[in-house]
């Protein structure tokens, strides 16, 4: 059990499908700047429930206060997390999942209309295979990559970003959650109105439905890059930090 604190909470950064801790690199920055301790650990990125229990072993061996922020399927993890780490105090969805009991990250994806994401993904053969691994990975297409994930950032910056993308285990997709941390603590949402990933009215519904402190931002699906100072600022405010 953790004990209380009045210290400022520790920021724990969860990305999402098809990128790496690197995309909150601009955030991170300006949190650090505000004097907030910050980690983005390496989301496994191989099945919700084994991603969210890693995670949720990173959490708990926090001696402090954490808020939770997740982009993209980070979201759905985080929220899985949440609910066995009695320290997180409050959660941040960026452009993410923020799934119900029994939800799974396709079920969002089917219930509104298709994005460009659709048709630019492929399925390759997990090239070695580990026993009670997943068998196949899902990949953005790299020609495809700078304008359905990062259409607002300079395109020699989306070609890197398609080069380095990680891929997401196919299983990861039609994992279903848990209990929804979110049902019990305050959460914040980033929309970006411009994703071509996610849906922004996914986005919106997710949002509504958790009854999340709305933040609507004009960006792609890769807002934590081409908008960092207003998604720290959202953070920051989760944080209980004055701007």
């Amino acid at each position: 059990m953790h004990t209380c604190s009045s210290a400022p909470p520790t920021i724990v950064l969860v990305h999402g499908a098809f990128s790496d801790a690197s995309s909150w690199a601009a955030v991170i920055r300006l949190l650090q700047d505000a004097g907030l301790t910050v980690r983005a650990p390496a989301n496994p990125l191989r099945g919700l429930a084994h991603d969210a229990a890693y995670l949720g072993s990173v959490v708990r061996a926090i001696d402090a206060p954490v808020v939770l922020v997740g982009h993209d399927y980070g979201g759905s993890v985080i929220t899985q997390a949440a609910a066995d780490a009695d320290n997180v105090v409050a959660l941040c969805f960026v452009a993410a999942f923020s799934l119900d009991a029994g939800e799974c990250v396709l079920d969002i994806m089917n219930r509104f209309a298709p994005t460009p994401v659709a048709d630019a993904t492929f399925t390759a053969a997990v090239p070695t295979r580990m026993s009670g691994g997943p068998d196949n990975e899902l990949y953005i297409r790299g020609e495809r990559f700078p304008q359905v994930y990062a259409a607002d950032l300079p395109p020699s910056l989306g070609k890197v970003l398609s080069v380095a993308q990680r891929p997401i285990a196919c299983n990861a997709l039609t994992s279903r959650s848990g209990a929804p941390a979110w049902a019990t603590k305050p959460s914040w949402y980033a929309i970006a109105t411009a994703d071509r990933i996610l849906n922004p009215a996914a986005q919106r519904f997710m949002a509504q439905r958790m009854a999340a402190t709305e933040h609507v931002l004009d960006g792609s699906h890769a807002v934590a890059l081409s908008q960092p100072d207003a998604v720290s600022a959202m953070i920051r405010e989760a944080a209980g930090q004055r701007p």
